[in-house]
């Protein structure tokens, strides 16, 4: 499986590249899947529904199915958060993992800037964010594309893979 980064601080317009990056690339044929990384407690669950109670009295894993779709919810209760090879070794093979944060990963990686949040660019730093897709000019020593130019940036993405 290829994978490919889409880093940058918060309200840098991440989850909206990574968005429209899955929407062109598997508009294009590829299989695509995500990885997201968060920074705080969330829960896909509900309290009161059956999968929700299960967890809640204990169960180390919960997988809910249906005829639409599957998920498995795992539980770390007090064990470290798995790395990113661990995780993505969960997913099923496809031609391009996108993986959104992760960005002191070693993977390569495009980061997202908004200029006007006033955070400092991941890129000058870290030679794994190989572009970077801003609102705003930035001179860099290597590409800067449109925030908004989906297209250019999974050119730029799928050439970096091979794809």
């Amino acid at each position: 499986m290829n994978i490919y980064g889409v880093v940058g601080y918060k309200n840098a317009g991440k989850t909206g590249l990574m968005e429209r990056l899955v929407t062109d690339i598997t508009g294009r044929g590829f299989t695509v899947s995500t990885l997201k990384h968060a920074h705080h407690t969330f829960d896909v669950d509900q309290p009161g529904k059956d999968s929700h109670r299960h967890r809640v009295a204990g169960a180390q894993q919960v997988l809910l199915a249906s005829g639409t779709r599957w998920a498995l919810m795992t539980e770390l209760r007090d064990a470290p958060e798995p790395p990113l090879t661990d995780l993505l070794a969960q997913l099923d093979p496809v031609e391009l993992v996108l993986v959104e944060g992760y960005k002191r990963d070693s993977h390569a990686k495009i980061e997202a800037f908004r200029g006007e949040t006033g955070n400092p660019l991941i890129a000058r730093d870290d030679d794994t964010v190989r572009a970077v897709a801003s609102d705003c000019p930035l001179d860099l020593d290597r590409p800067v594309f449109d925030l908004n130019d989906t297209k250019a940036i999974a050119d730029f993405i799928l050439s970096e893979v091979g794809l």
